[in-house]
C-alpha cells in the first residue's frame, strides 16, 4: 500500500494529492494504512513545530505568520490544525483551516484539520501518525496547532521537536501554571498581542520565572495581526536543532506508549458500550466500577 502513493511520498517532489490521500487511509484506518505506515522512510531534517495555548491566545494569526515567514525562504510547511471534536458526532469544526484560508493555494503550503476524537488533551494517536505521513512526505517544517486545552500543552511535548507556548497578557494565572508543567515543555513562549495593557510588564515577570528555570528557553512578544515580533520568531525557529538527545527518548517514549496504549484499545467499540451502559443503567445495582472491571467479559 505505501507504493500505491507513488511520489507523494519519500521523495523530493510532494505530490499534495498523493499526501491527502494517505492521510485520509491513515485518519480513517482504511485498509492498507498500517501497512502504508510501516513503510514510511522519514525525512530527517524536518522539524515538526508544536503551538499550543489558551484559547483566544492568536495561535492561528502566530501559524500565518509563521508560515509566511517560513515559505519566503523557500521551505515547504504542512500544517494539522487539530480541532475541538462534538462529543455528539465526532466531526471537526474547522475552524483553523477558515483562518488559514489565505495559505490555500501557496503551492508550498499544506493545511489540514483532525478533530481531536474524544481525546480529552486535544492530541490523539491519529495527529501522531498523521505527522509521521507528513514528515516522510518530504515537508522542511510541519506545524501543529492544538486546541490548547486539557493536558494538551504537556501532550505536545510528545510530539513536537520545538514546542511554542503562546500566551496574552491577560494571561496572568498562566505563569502559575509554569510551575506545573509548561516549564518542562516550552522551548519559546511567546507573548502575543503585546499592544495590550500590561503586556511588558507580563513578559519581563515570564522572564524572570522562566531564567530562573532554564535560561535557554526564549520569550518573545508578538502582535501576530500585525506581523511584529515575527521576524524574531522564524529566527529561532530557522536555528532550532531537532537533534537534542535529551528530548529524543522523550519523544519517541510518548509516541510508542500513545500508539501501544491506542493498540490495546482497539477492541473497544465505543457504541457498544453505549448500549450496554443504556441497558444497565437503570437497574438499582448498577456500578460504574463493577460495569468497568467485567466489560471484557459481557
Amino acid at each position: 500500500m505505501a507504493t500505491e502513493f507513488g511520489n507523494g511520498l519519500n521523495g523530493s517532489y510532494i505530490d499534495f494529492k498523493s499526501v491527502a490521500r494517505a492521510l485520509t487511509f491513515v485518519e480513517n484506518d482504511l485498509p492498507g494504512a498500517e501497512e502504508l505506515l510501516k513503510g514510511l522512510q522519514f525525512n530527517t531534517n524536518t522539524l515538526v513545530i508544536g503551538i499550543t495555548g489558551p484559547p483566544g491566545a492568536g495561535k492561528s494569526t502566530l501559524v500565518n505568520g509563521l508560515i509566511h515567514g517560513l515559505t519566503a525562504k523557500g521551505s515547504k510547511v504542512a500544517v494539522l490544525a487539530i480541532d475541538p471534536t462534538s462529543p455528539f458526532n465526532f466531526g471537526s469544526l474547522l475552524g483553523d483551516r477558515i483562518r488559514m484560508a489565505t495559505h490555500f493555494t501557496h503551492p508550498d503550503v499544506f493545511i489540514r484539520s483532525l478533530a481531536t476524537r474524544g481525546s480529552l488533551g486535544g492530541l490523539s494517536v491519529k495527529t501522531i501518525e498523521m505527522t509521521d505521513v507528513l514528515r516522510a512526505a518530504g515537508f522542511n517544517y510541519i506545524i501543529v496547532e492544538t486546541v490548547g486545552v486539557g493536558q494538551s500543552e504537556v501532550e505536545i511535548a510528545g510530539l513536537a521537536d520545538l514546542t511554542l507556548v503562546v500566551l496574552v497578557p491577560e494571561s496572568g494565572d498562566e505563569i502559575q501554571n509554569i510551575k506545573s508543567g509548561l516549564m518542562e515543555i516550552a522551548d519559546v513562549f511567546v507573548v502575543n498581542k503585546a499592544d495590550r495593557a500590561d503586556a511588558t510588564l507580563f513578559a519581563n515577570n515570564l522572564k524572570k520565572i522562566v531564567h530562573q528555570k532554564e535560561s535557554s528557553v526564549a520569550v518573545i512578544s508578538t502582535i501576530a495581526s500585525q506581523d511584529e515580533g515575527i521576524d524574531e520568531l522564524i529566527n529561532v525557529v530557522l536555528n532550532s536543532s531537532k537533534h537534542k538527545t535529551d528530548r529524543r527518548e522523550l519523544l519517541l517514549t510518548e509516541k510508542a506508549y500513545r500508539l501501544i496504549q491506542q493498540k490495546r484499545m482497539a477492541n473497544v467499540d465505543k457504541q457498544y458500550l453505549k448500549q450496554q451502559i443504556s441497558a444497565l443503567m437503570a437497574k438499582k445495582e448498577f456500578n460504574l466500577y463493577n460495569f468497568v472491571d467485567n466489560f471484557g467479559s459481557i
